[in-house]
């Protein structure tokens, strides 16, 4: 199962202290905006993104259809093919993609510990 690129939307408190941090870490701004409380961060291939008042925990967040550049892909699976293979291994939902739907979607999954999963396409 190819779930598309990785990166960690980080709930943070003070996005431009949590920024600041980041950037001493070798991060450097990829997109976003601080002005509306959000913004990924690269280094090398490694993604984070930080988020502030968006959500309350950590989320691993994939991203079906998109390179590390988030630039789009030739081929990928797509988010509703996803969701159908996870529903048939018993996997329960928190939200779900539109299934009657095309191209951007999302769903939410929990690991057995309470960590949000998020795969959300874009493209």
């Amino acid at each position: 199962m190819e779930l598309g690129t990785f990166s960690i939307s980080l709930a943070v408190k003070d996005i431009k202290a949590s920024k600041a941090f980041y950037e001493k870490l070798g991060f450097g701004v990829f997109m976003g905006d601080v002005s509306q409380n959000w913004l990924i961060l690269k280094n090398g291939d490694h993604v984070i993104g930080l988020f502030q008042g968006m959500f309350e925990k950590n989320i691993l967040t994939f991203n079906p259809g998109w390179d590390s550049n988030a630039r789009k892909l030739g081929a990928f699976t797509d988010v509703r093919q996803l969701q159908r293979q996870l529903k048939a291994q018993g996997v329960e939902f928190q939200t779900e993609a539109d299934e009657s739907t095309v191209g951007p979607a999302s769903f939410v999954v929990v690991d057995p510990d309470g960590n949000p999963i998020l795969v959300d396409q874009h493209v």
